[in-house]
């Protein structure tokens, strides 16, 4: 399961480094710059989504902290 995940995430990044390539004009010599910089679009799109789904924490019955006033 955990190679699959993996192998997903390397096939997504390829793609994703492959559309960048021909983005900037099918230039030669910045392989690891476009494979860099989709791998943060990808894992950063990643991120958001799994923060999009945690739910978020309720206390019930609580009240904001109230702030003391410095003297």
């Amino acid at each position: 399961m955990e190679q699959e995940i993996e192998q997903n995430l390397s096939d997504r990044v390829r793609g994703r480094a492959y559309e960048i390539w021909i983005a900037s004009g099918y230039r030669d010599g910045d392989a690891e710059q476009h494979w860099l910089a989709a791998e943060r679009e990808i894992l950063s799109s990643l991120q958001a989504a799994a923060v999009v789904r945690a739910p978020a924490k309720r206390i019930r019955g609580r009240t904001a902290p109230k702030l003391s006033k410095a003297r």
